[in-house]
């Protein structure tokens, strides 16, 4: 059922919008001045396989307490798996078994949540069982799904916003068959570039905070600076080739509105869960807090020498340095891979789910997460709709206020998925160990970057979006908004498949 809008005045609007400025600007310190040298960009390494054999991979990975230094040569404490911050690479490939032997070594417990891989509820690394320091533990899986650049991350319920804010994220590559095949770019770190995108608040001395007021609980935490694989100021020489870029939305609450500095187009190729059917030609892309996407830029175009951005409103993502002449033999497919649609007429059972907010009580359906209480139970096996609905601050006023072409609102703190003060805020909703498909958003068919297999959708005030997934593992999981200072205060529910 299509709901009313919420709309409001646009006099009332464009109030919110200036508060949100004002907001903004009193709330992120200007960031310590950077030495004004750009940094290489950094390539997370791939992590060895511990098993020689084929169709197994063996890894270890160690939750370590460590320093960073970003700005000003100042050291903070930091999180990292292997590492000070951030974690390797696992590559696999679909029918892979896979271990990974994991060990708690910071000073709080933590879990390890793979984040859009489909397995079941012991495997998961949700909120449930938490690790206690010193602790180790394993998991095991078989991947059973299309290639797709999935992550991992902690989802300690209370403490996922600090340990994510402190460098605890990596990233899970998936490949198959179809990639294998395909004349894409392909060669890790040479034309297929993963890019962690996080943005981060340090004062005058370099310094990273987190949480230093109310706004940051409400908002969630929106940063001043912009950090990609775990450095500022990044650069790339990229040649006069098509680069292949793997963006994850690893911010605690920004959303990103990403393009190139000078406009140029490019292809989207590929979602959370995967490629789509075909490329999409587009000149900006949304990206919110736990999404993925992978584009393809074709820098044979611009003369050597040249450079150009990645950008975001409020931030320069990456400096692209066309640096030398390349010879290229990679292309942009007209076709990329077949996607089952799953019909409408499959569902069993469509369930509603209204997200709202009231300054910092953020509740899905009226309730806080407990750990203690199954919100939905789901029959193993089944085909489900769910509609999800963002009814603001309580759907009482304000509106879908959209600027730059995408979700949400720009601001002095990047392109950040709020709808105004009085609106409400765009909630990212994400369902553990699914890949859905959209049915629909506010009553009409997705936009094409949208149509392939999603495990975390963007809802602005107002917006009803449709969803379809079958649930083929069995366990207990959650659901919830990944502003992930949200998911902390408990804007989260939890649901078992039985």
């Amino acid at each position: 059922m299509k709901r009313s809008s919420l709309s409001g005045a646009f006099s009332l609007r464009n109030i919110s919008f200036i508060l949100l400025l004002l907001l903004c600007a009193c709330n992120c310190s200007s960031p310590g001045k950077p030495s004004g040298q750009a940094n290489p960009l950094p390539i997370p390494p791939l992590l060895k396989d511990d098993d020689p054999a084929p169709g197994r991979e063996l890894f270890s990975l160690e939750v370590r307490q460590g320093t960073k230094a970003f700005l000003s040569g100042n050291v903070v404490p930091s999180y990292g798996y292997n590492g000070n911050y951030l974690g390797p690479v696992l590559r696999v490939h679909r029918g892979d078994l896979v271990s990974v032997a994991i060990q708690n070594k910071i000073d709080e417990a933590t879990t390890l949540h793979w984040h859009g891989l489909e397995v079941d509820g012991a495997m998961d690394g949700g909120p449930f069982v938490l690790h206690p320091p010193g602790d180790r533990w394993q998991v095991d899986f078989r991947i059973d799904q299309p290639a797709a650049t999935l992550w991992y991350h902690p989802h300690p319920h209370g403490l996922i916003g600090k340990q994510i804010y402190k460098g605890l994220a990596g990233l899970l590559l998936i490949d198959d068959e179809v990639t294998d095949k395909l004349p894409i770019p392909k060669q890790y770190g040479v034309n297929d570039i993963p890019l962690i995108l996080q943005d981060r608040r340090f004062d005058l001395n370099g310094n990273m905070l987190y949480k230093t007021s109310q706004s940051d609980v409400v908002h969630g935490m929106i940063g001043n600076t912009m950090v990609v694989n775990g450095v500022v100021n990044p650069y790339l020489e990229v040649g006069t080739r098509k680069i292949r870029f793997r963006l994850l939305n690893g911010a605690n609450a920004s959303t990103y509105n990403i393009s190139l500095s000078d406009g140029s187009q490019f292809f989207q190729i590929a979602s959370d869960g995967g490629l789509l059917e075909a490329p999409v030609p587009m000149t900006s892309l949304v990206l919110s807090p736990g999404e993925r996407a992978e584009i393809i830029v074709d820098f044979s175009h611009y003369k050597t020498g040249t450079t150009v951005f990645l950008v975001s409103p409020g931030f320069d993502i990456l400096k692209c340095i066309i640096s030398e002449y390349v010879k290229d033999d990679t292309v942009v497919p007209r076709k990329l891979a077949s996607i089952e649609k799953i019909s409408a007429s499959l569902a069993s059972t469509t369930r509603t789910f209204v997200l709202s907010q009231q300054g910092s009580f953020v509740a899905i359906n009226g309730q806080r997460f407990s750990p203690d209480r199954i919100d939905e139970n789901v029959k193993a096996g089944a085909t489900e709709i769910w509609d999800i609905y963002n009814a603001g601050m309580g759907g009482m006023m304000g509106g879908d206020m959209n600027f730059g072409g995408g979700h949400g609102m720009s601001g002095p703190g990047g392109f950040m998925g709020h709808s105004g003060m009085m609106g409400g805020m765009g909630h990212p909703f994400h369902i553990h160990s699914v890949q859905f498909q959209l049915l629909e958003r506010d009553g009409q068919q997705p936009p094409p970057g949208e149509r392939g297999w999603k495990d975390t959708v963007l809802l602005n005030p107002g917006e009803e979006v449709k969803v379809i997934a079958r649930f083929m593992h069995t366990g207990k999981f959650v659901y919830h908004c990944h502003i992930l200072e949200h998911d902390d205060l408990g804007m989260m529910g939890a649901f078992v498949v039985e």
